[in-house]
């Protein structure tokens, strides 16, 4: 029968960078909470009966948020063989608040004391052999990232299980707790485990409403515990839940005296140092604002872009598509399929395919960022923004993930404990340009902005502002109305990444982006090209030349709502069709502009090409209000799939959605009317449309927020 260890600890202690190394396995490494929204498995390297479950980072197994619940129902339930709980060695006083709960689960404990480095570099000293008597259970030190230690901490916790080696129970409460504490234990029912007992009468004296609806107490029982919490809060003068937080944190201050000893006060870490700067009040947004600039620069413009050019022009256009046509034609292959692969899939999926080499640059310098530690600080400047505002922090850590996918970064809201900031995080961070956006962001740029780096990282700041905005607005309505929840972040030490989890983190998005090519892509693709180069001539169903799509089975279904789009400045039937396309799959815009505007003969010399064909056809106006639309309007089939299960609502989720496009169609319009205004003094009726869009944004930003507008129902809320 297979082992099971189950990975416990704080975000940002080296938990997920633990079970890659333990297991060998490619998941996602990243220094903020939230990262690992589900518990992920994987067998022990060199042991295939060994099974190693990395949960949720927690703070805590209070049911305070869904991955605290995921965490302790799986310890509760699942009733794992041991558990692995990894601490910051240079944070002990904060970890050690989960592993004063994790010692109480009746399971085996092994704590691995992590950047044990870190903390001996400012001259202060931990006794390992000291703070396992004093936790009663062992303690190893481990070093995650340089790989030191690790295998003999999975084995330790191998060797407890087998053993079945219990903690020794140390932590002992006021008395008036412990009192309360035993006579609740009395009135459980028979069919809690004797070893989770304590556990269980604990969490009733803290009157947990997750482990009372677990239990099913009765009425009778309950009021019996009522009675009982309410007689040791009248003893301590004060409530249950405060009074064994502060039982917690008095005995972790008095068991690290014990083993934990302070050289040097006046230490500053070089982290430190660094984020008296990174996250200054006054520098913070400006040096995240040059970062991002630079990032996207290299990206888009110079190293990316010369990869690009040379994949699209010489090895898509030159080499691959004349081989396959020459080859399918040598062949006697009929006409139409060499106009369905040449066409049709070498030029859609080419197309996508062509900006690999600025997604994989991106990607390498996002994993550094989030590798070396500076997202996490992101998030903690964000957070005096979005607080301002009357916003979460934690609502951007959703939307750094988002970077790399809408779906991870939805499913990374579960770590808001408030149900409407929730809501509102699903909503809004997909706004954020993920890596589906970036082929769409390098096209739009490359083709009508000369690979304008301005044009580029401005998609990614105007995400960020719509996110803002939209929070605000949200925020002031019933809907979203309340305070915001709290935010809590650890700020993990400074380091280098190593290069195995640059390359790891960039490969492994990479391969998500050709495996969508190869797949999804490549079915749109196949069927774009069909509904552009079949129609009807003369009455007939036929095939058509390049020349005739105008006539095609897509451009009639495209004519029908191209319209719809024309006060945003691109209302004809080829935009249009792609921008529906990329509700499939975002790439798919490119692909279908691969199709669309495909090129028989591409002349590299003449400069006859797809870049070209779409500066003739569009203006930068018009591009980048189709750039905006697209990346701001509802995202892809996968994305919005999260988004109906994280709403858990049918409502909730065309709410979702019709926000996200109707705020993306006014976006898209007030840049293009206003846009036009500016530039050219055209005034219209779509200038009005304009200009109410931007009166519409101004009245949700500033005006009273919905408990102002109500003092009535606020007041009867709190009575």
């Amino acid at each position: 029968m297979a082992i099971r260890i189950a990975l416990t600890g704080n975000p940002n202690t080296g938990k997920t960078t633990l079970f890659n190394a333990l297991t060998g396995s490619n998941q996602t490494v990243g220094n903020w909470p939230g990262v690992t929204v589900e518990k992920k498995e994987g067998k022990l390297k060199g042991h295939s009966d060994v099974i190693i479950t990395d949960l949720p980072g927690i703070y805590s197994l209070s049911p305070y948020t869904l991955e605290e619940v995921v965490a302790r129902n799986y310890i509760l339930n699942e009733k794992p063989d041991a558990v692995l709980n990894i601490i910051d060695g240079t944070n002990l006083e904060r970890n050690l608040y989960l592993t004063s709960q994790v010692t109480e689960l009746g399971v085996p404990v092994v704590i691995a004391v992590n950047m044990l480095d870190v903390l001996e570099k400012s001259g202060n000293k931990l006794d390992l052999d000291k703070m396992s008597e004093s936790l009663g259970c062992p303690v190893v030190e481990i070093s995650a990232l340089k790989g030191t230690g690790i295998m003999e901490a999975a084995e330790k916790a191998i060797s407890l299980a087998k053993s079945h080696t219990l903690p020794k129970e140390r932590h002992v409460f006021d008395k008036n707790v412990e009192v309360a504490v035993k006579d609740i234990i009395a009135l459980l029912p028979s069919s809690v485990p004797d070893l989770q007992k304590r556990w269980y009468g604990v969490k009733l004296f803290q009157r947990d409403a997750k482990a009372i609806e677990q239990l099913n107490i009765s009425d009778d029982t309950l009021n019996k515990i009522e009675k009982i919490i309410t007689t040791c809060e009248d003893a301590m003068d004060d409530e249950a839940e405060s009074i064994i937080t502060s039982e917690r944190y008095n005995y972790i201050s008095n068991v690290i005296a014990s083993f934990y000893k302070v050289k040097n006060k006046d230490y500053v870490s070089v982290s430190d140092r660094i984020d008296k700067i990174v996250t200054n009040r006054i520098l913070g947004l400006p040096i995240f604002a040059a970062i991002m600039f630079l990032v996207y620069y290299i990206s888009i413009t110079t190293i990316g872009t010369g990869m690009t050019d040379w994949v699209n022009d010489e090895l898509i256009a030159n080499i691959i598509q004349p081989g396959i046509q020459g080859f399918l034609e040598s062949v006697g292959a009929a006409e139409w399929l060499v106009g369905l692969i040449v066409n049709g899939i070498v030029a859609g999926v080419g197309a996508v395919l062509g900006f690999l080499p600025q997604m994989l640059t991106l990607f390498f310098f996002l994993a550094i960022l989030e590798g070396c530690g500076y997202m996490a600080r992101i998030a903690f400047v964000m957070d005096r923004v979005f607080r301002r505002f009357g916003l979460s922090g934690k609502s951007f850590i959703p939307i750094l993930i988002g970077t790399g996918c809408g779906v991870p970064g939805i499913m990374a809201s579960r770590t808001i404990e408030s149900e409407h900031d929730r809501r509102m995080t699903v909503i809004t961070t997909t706004f954020i340009p993920c890596s589906a956006k970036l082929p769409v962001i390098a096209l739009i740029s490359g083709a009508l902005f000369d690979n304008s780096p301005w044009v580029a990282s401005s998609a990614y700041f105007v995400g960020i502002a719509a996110i803002v905005v939209s929070g605000i607005m949200l925020k002031k309505t019933k809907m979203f109305s309340g305070d915001p929840s709290p935010f809590v972040i650890e700020l993990p030490a400074y380091h280098i990444p190593t290069a195995g989890s640059v390359i790891r983190s960039m490969a492994e998005r990479g391969t998500s982006f050709v495996k969508k090519a190869g797949t999804v892509i490549t079915l749109a693709t196949i069927l774009v090209w069909f509904l552009s180069y079949f129609g009807f001539v003369n009455g007939a169903f036929t095939y058509l030349t390049e020349e005739q799509m105008d006539v095609s089975l897509l451009a009639h279904f495209g004519n029908t709502f191209a319209w719809i789009f024309a006060p945003l400045g691109w209302g004809t039937w080829k935009p249009a069709v792609a921008a529906i396309t990329g509700l499939m799959a975002k790439e798919n815009v490119v692909g279908t502009f691969g199709i669309l505007y495909h090129v028989s003969n591409f002349d590299k010399d003449t400069g006859e090409g797809i870049w070209q064909l779409l500066r003739a056809d569009y203006t930068p106006l018009t591009a980048y209000s189709y750039l905006i639309f697209n990346l701001l309007c509802a995202p892809c089939i996968a994305a919005m799939s999260a988004i109906r299960r994280e709403m858990s609502s049918v409502k909730w989720f065309w709410t979702a959605v019709g926000y996200q496009c109707g705020f993306a169609y006014i976006v898209g319009m007030i840049i293009y009317q206003i846009g036009s205004l500016i530039i050219t003094g055209k005034f219209g009726i779509g200038t009005i449309f304009g200009f109410i869009g931007i009166i519409a944004i101004i009245y949700g930003l500033v005006r009273k927020p919905y408990e102002e507008r109500h003092p009535e129902q606020k007041a009867g809320a709190r009575a």
